[in-house]
């Protein structure tokens, strides 16, 4: 782990301890050791990200300029529904703001009869007028429309297709946005950019924009009035969905506006997050989607007792089958496991005895092999599933679910999260949680709790049996819930992580870290002057929050017996801390999700002195916190903060540390590859200050490998063209930059390469040639004979024939002749694409013991992230998946000064 990292300012850092000889990072927190630790991998994924937009700001309009405007259109419309949006200063100044609870964000602006911001713009050469927001204005000043000065008819004249990006289907890589803008320009000047929600899949972005092409007439009417187009107005919160495209003048929708639906902006509410007690005030959906009833096995497939094949009903066969499913995992491998998992199959089993008569007692004797031998074949069938076949299946499975992947919350449509009940199974707990192994039941409507709006009809299950209740509790965001039965905890359906609702409590929750800024001082203070009270109760209260505050810990709850061995701060044992003089404390015990916590730190002589006090009354087993539960010590914190909690203590360290990391460690003149390594680090120091660890994973050194042969073929590359430079002029062999050959390229590693490279040719013909023929299949024709891949194998096998001829020569033949300078930018591009790669494999290899991914969602303010790419000129795809995208839509209009 890097531990370059510099030291934070002192008003906002989270108190730190003095650099120990080991396990503490150089910005004084305590970092991890790396001895043990779970797998614990993330799970984000980063492939088809979808970059940061551009965002500049229109000039308000004076209000004598306004004024004027407003009477020539109010001469031409004859409704006051008709009036042009009117601008505001004030507005212009919101668009550069930060969002915050309870300010007020909304633009509307209320009209003679008391409505407010529902006036359309008139336009007379029927113009479409775009619905976007101020702060998505495109780049370039936008005029208001001279509405009434062009009159008459202009003279005719030819008005020429543009062609932009899109229209051959590119994008530029500095003007993508968030929602991914397509524009249309008349002349280069006016663009246009249409705002939607295409929210279908989890990994789609919020908003997906469609392009629009400026009608002819609105064009000939610009072009003689001198404007452009019209800047358009936020309404209420809601980003309208317009009719563009040629197909909206014949009445048709194109198949992306149909699947677009509007995006609910409540960041910009003037109450986002409402009065604190009503959370909606109607909501209507269809439940949640039950999985299919289990089916029968084949009559040949049997588990087998004492070598002896067993008839099981359908009942104990299906948890037979839960076991023989994990046969070959670790599972299977640990006794506490296999010990639960037998004592609930023997209760299934007295219930529905096998038909043979076979009495099971004993777990050694049973074989779930051939179980699991099918269960490996039915895998294997579905892997070879022809492309078609599996979105055939998926296009099946969609459908089922339809009906309940959406809700209708306050009239708008919201995705659901996890709509989906959980099927049967075997429990199988984070670490070494004592029910591992037990079974979890099938869940029924009767065990459910729906929560739904008190006039909307009540939903059908999609399996036999009724709900075993309804409420219309609008003061909770759950739409169900249920007690599983393993630990008796209760299951909650949520909408999704995009969601209004997710989104206000995320943002709720960053404030209230930030606002912990404010208070900060004074709590070190106090707890620092608490460490010598001479209450046992108020010294143990401090020495907990100088854990919380400097360690980050977790601050901790009881655990009973039934539940995994997991400690946090509050909750820490004589045998968790050991004392090494003369102030240093040895961290070590289970957090979390089982997740080992060990750190050696240095500690102020106080804390050390009361540990040892504290120790010296106790022994092993007990807890080292006596006098003090997390419920006392969260009611101090609020003395100080409204809602402040442990936990606000942990973000705000996070989101601090992280944010003057960034400040500290960004280069401002490096490449892009160079500032995501500075972004990187800067969220390891914060996965290590909160022990985001994981166990190396099983898949990282052949990942490693496969990076590696990459680069390789990167300098083969390099070597080819240098060969085929000199071939064209020796010269260029006395040049420096390509004088030296590629480091750790020697004759065995071109064999190699040239080896690999040709089996991945062939691979990928065969592959191609396969999926020809079932186009060709799913459209009634008749497939390419086998010749076809022959010869497409032969000329593989050719072109490396002549490269083996090539080896050694220091000469190398182009498919394609290129000039010597066309060859030499290759080959700068090659060498700035070499570095970046070598960088990106640094990367990686310094992560490989670090999960990222938690603090980036939960620990890590997102407008932190957003501000910093934009100041940087960073894609914030590089860094946000589209999940994160949806899930943070409010974080990302951000201005680039904004800090935590």
């Amino acid at each position: 782990m890097s531990s370059d990292a510099s030291m934070l300012s002192d008003d906002d850092r989270p108190l730190r301890a003095k650099p120990g000889p080991s396990h503490t990072n150089g910005n004084g927190h305590i970092g991890m050791n790396g001895n043990g630790g779970a797998d614990r991998s993330s799970s984000l994924s980063d492939d088809d990200e979808i970059p940061l937009t551009t965002r500049t700001k229109s000039e308000p309009m004076t209000p004598d300029v306004r004024n004027l405007k407003r009477k020539k259109v109010a001469a031409e419309s004859s409704s006051e529904d008709e009036l042009p949006l009117a601008s505001s200063p004030m507005k212009e100044a919101r668009s550069a703001a930060v969002p915050m609870p309870g300010a007020v964000l909304a633009t509307t602006v209320p009209t003679a009869n008391g409505t407010n911001g529902k006036r359309k713009a008139a336009a007379k050469s029927k113009a479409i007028v775009d619905s976007e927001s101020d702060d998505d204005v495109p780049i370039g000043k936008t005029k208001r429309p001279t509405n009434g000065k062009a009159k008459g008819k202009p003279a005719k004249k030819k008005v020429k297709k543009e062609e932009s990006d899109d229209d051959f289907g590119i994008e530029s890589e500095d003007e993508k946005p968030i929602a991914k803008k397509r524009t249309a320009s008349s002349k280069g000047k006016r663009k246009q950019a249409e705002e939607s929600d295409e929210d279908d899949e989890d990994d789609k972005p919020l908003k997906k924009p469609v392009a629009k092409k400026t009608p002819a007439k609105r064009v000939k009417k610009e072009e003689a009035s001198g404007s452009e187009t019209p800047q358009p107005k936020k309404r209420g919160g809601k980003v309208k969905k317009e009719e563009g495209g040629e197909d909206a003048k014949n009445g048709k929708k194109t198949k992306k506006e149909e699947e677009e639906e509007e995006i609910f902006r409540w960041w910009e509410q003037q109450d986002p997050n409402g009065d604190g007690s009503d959370k909606w005030q109607t909501l209507e959906h269809n439940g949640v989607y039950f999985p299919p009833p289990y089916e029968s096995l084949p009559s040949h497939v049997k588990m087998k007792y004492n070598g002896k094949s067993v008839d099981l009903p359908a009942a104990a066969e299906e948890v037979a089958g839960f076991y023989a499913a994990l046969l070959e995992s670790d599972h299977a491998k640990d006794q506490t496991f296999n010990k639960n998992f037998f004592t609930d199959f023997l209760t299934v089993l007295k219930k529905n005895p096998p038909r043979d008569g076979t009495k099971i007692t004993k777990f050694e004797l049973c074989d779930f092999r051939p179980m699991y031998e099918y269960f490996e074949e039915e895998k294997a069938k579905k892997k070879s599933m022809t492309a078609a076949e599996k979105k055939e299946a998926k296009a099946a499975r969609d459908a089922l679910e339809a009906p309940y992947t959406h809700c209708t919350l306050d009239g708008r449509k919201e995705k659901v999260g996890n709509f989906r009940v959980e099927p049967p199974g075997l429990f199988r707990g984070r670490g070494d949680h004592p029910k591992k192994g037990c079974l979890k039941f099938r869940v029924k409507p009767e065990d459910i709790t729906i929560n739904i709006g008190a006039k909307v009809p009540k939903p059908k299950p999609n399996v036999p049996g009724d709900w075993k209740a309804v409420t219309h509790d609008k003061t909770v965001t759950w739409l169900a819930n249920w007690i599983e039965n393993v630990n008796g905890n209760y299951k909650y359906v949520f909408l999704a992580a995009g969601s209004s609702l997710k989104g206000q409590s995320d943002m709720m929750k960053f404030e209230k870290a930030r606002e912990l800024k404010n208070h900060v001082d004074k709590i070190r203070a106090d707890y620092t002057k608490d460490l010598r009270a001479k209450p046992s109760q108020i010294r143990q209260r401090a020495t907990a929050m100088y854990f919380i505050d400097r360690l980050a810990l977790r601050a901790g709850n009881e655990k009973g017996e039934d539940e995994a061995d997991t400690v946090g701060c509050c909750s820490l044992r004589y045998e968790h801390v050991t004392l090494e003089p003369p102030n240093f404390l040895v961290f070590d015990f289970l957090g979390k999700d089982s997740i080992r916590y060990y750190n050696r730190v240095q500690v102020d002589a106080q804390v050390f002195k009361n540990i040892r006090v504290f120790k010296g009354d106790i022994k092993e087993g007990d807890d080292l916190f006596d006098r003090l539960e997390t419920s006392h010590l969260n009611k101090h914190l609020s003395s100080y903060m409204k809602g402040l909690t442990a936990k606000v203590f942990r973000t705000y360290n996070a989101s601090i540390t992280f944010q003057q990391q960034l400040d500290e460690g960004t280069p401002e003149k490096g490449t892009v590859q160079e500032k995501l390594n500075a972004y990187n680090h800067a969220n390891r120091m914060v996965a290590i200050l909160c022990n985001h660890q994981r166990a190396v994973p099983k898949t990282h050194e052949q990942s490693m490998v496969k990076m590696r042969e990459k680069l390789r073929g990167f300098k083969y590359e390099r070597m080819k063209l240098r060969h085929a430079l000199f071939g064209i002029d020796p010269k260029f062999k006395k040049k420096k930059q390509y004088a030296e050959d590629e480091s750790d390229l020697d004759d065995d590693a071109v064999i190699e390469h040239e080896e690999q490279w040709k089996a991945r040719e062939i691979e990928k013909a065969e592959k191609k040639f396969q999926k020809d023929n079932d186009k060709l299949a799913e459209e009634d024709k008749k497939p390419q004979p086998g010749s076809v891949l022959k010869d497409k194998i032969a000329e593989i096998e050719s072109e490396f024939k002549r490269l083996k001829k090539e080896r050694g020569t220091n000469k190398a033949e182009l498919k394609r002749d290129k000039p010597t300078e066309k060859i030499e930018d290759a080959i700068e591009k090659l060498d700035d694409k070499i570095k970046t790669f070598k960088l990106q494999m640094e990367d990686r290899d310094a992560g490989k013991e670090v999960a990222l991914g938690t603090s980036k969602i939960n620990y890590l303010d997102p407008r932190i992230t957003a501000a910093w790419c934009k100041k940087h000129d960073v894609p914030i795809s590089k860094i946000f998946s589209k999940t994160l995208l949806n899930k943070f839509p409010w974080a990302l209009e951000v201005d680039e000064d904004w800090k935590f």
